[in-house]
């Protein structure tokens, strides 16, 4: 089960882009090597799948079978939609494997899940997971065997927003504008996701109504006790990657939020507190989040970006691995930003 004292890992639903990275990720892992690849079908090697990945690792794809990765693997990561991510969580977690989940199967209590996605059809597990966002809740990851990835929008949302709780006034609603890489959407193609749609173009989607929205006023509400009013409008960027957010909102008090923020944030590997606005380019194939505020009088402006591929997702995932397997968070996480 292990090869140089590496943990061996499996990735469930390698397909899409956050396998991809996860991927990438893992195999220059000093801790880590993958064992297991697996899809809903059989079918070819990695490198077949992913032809960036040519004369770098050529694993065979195989079926996913939950008895079978537990043999090879003690640590799994769930790339898969919700609802097929839980069935396999079970499973694994059942027969002793670790799971990261990057699904949102796990990340809403059971009333807000079920009421924005789904029926939930493991309430015992749900119980014991972990919301995977190391800055508020490093402690519990490490002693978790199922940690939930955030999503991308709730981690850059919630990362600018929750230093602010104690200070931010609940009589007025917090708005935030969130844009998004085209990779975000996934690789299955739709008309807001065609060339001749995003070239040249930026729009919203689901306004006020997108499934992140209450992500982020639960975990705001269960970390500071605050229950915010959250008006959350994603849109689409014609790029790649990279994921802008930025918040609106009213401060009981005037602070310096700048000062606060490097104050809050001293110790954390991961945040960036930048004194001018944040870009997405400086971000990008990277773990940070970066952060910027500013306020006129009692208006509070927040500016965060991340790498939607990565902090808002894969990265994020192996830094939740790195923490559930006693290893520094910062372990093989990529630093180095896609510049120029």
């Amino acid at each position: 089960m292990l090869q140089n004292d590496k943990i061996p890992v499996a990735i469930i639903g390698a397909s899409g882009y956050t396998g991809l990275e996860l991927i990438k990720i893992l195999l220059n892992h000093p801790h880590f090597f993958v064992t297991v690849i697996a899809a809903s079908e059989e079918g070819g090697t990695v490198d077949e799948i992913h032809p960036s990945l040519n004369a770098l690792c050529d694993i065979k794809v195989t079926k996913a079978d939950a008895k079978e990765i537990a043999k090879n693997a003690k640590l799994a990561f769930l790339a898969l939609p919700h609802k097929t991510a839980m069935g396999f969580a079970k499973e694994l977690l059942d027969l002793g494997v670790k799971v990261v989940d990057l699904s949102a199967d796990y990340r809403l209590e059971l009333e807000t899940y079920e009421k924005f996605y789904c029926l939930h059809e493991d309430k015992d597990h749900l119980k014991e997971a972990v919301y995977g966002l190391p800055e508020f809740y490093k402690k519990d990851i490490k002693k978790s065997s199922l940690v939930a990835n955030p999503g991308c929008y709730p981690t850059a949302s919630l990362l600018g927003l929750l230093p602010f709780g104690d200070f931010i006034d609940e009589n007025y609603p917090v708005f935030i504008d969130a844009k998004s890489g085209v990779s975000g959407a996934g690789k299955k193609c739709s008309q807001n996701t065609h060339f001749v749609t995003i070239n040249e173009n930026i729009f919203s989607y689901n306004p006020l109504l997108h499934r992140h929205s209450p992500e982020i006023a639960e975990k705001l509400l269960k970390i500071i006790k605050k229950d915010f009013e959250i008006n959350f409008v994603p849109h689409l960027l014609p790029v790649s990657r990279g994921m802008l957010v930025s918040v609106y909102c009213v401060l009981k008090e005037e602070i310096e939020p700048l000062k606060y923020l490097e104050d809050f944030y001293k110790d954390e590997k991961f945040i960036r507190i930048r004194k001018n606005p944040v870009d997405i380019k400086s971000t990008a194939g990277t773990n940070f989040c970066d952060i910027f505020a500013k306020r006129n009088k009692k208006s509070l402006f927040i500016s965060s970006s991340i790498d939607n591929l990565l902090r808002g997702a894969s990265s994020q995932a192996v830094v939740n691995a790195n923490l559930m397997c006693g290893f520094e968070e910062e372990v093989g996480i990529p630093v180095l930003a896609y510049v120029p």
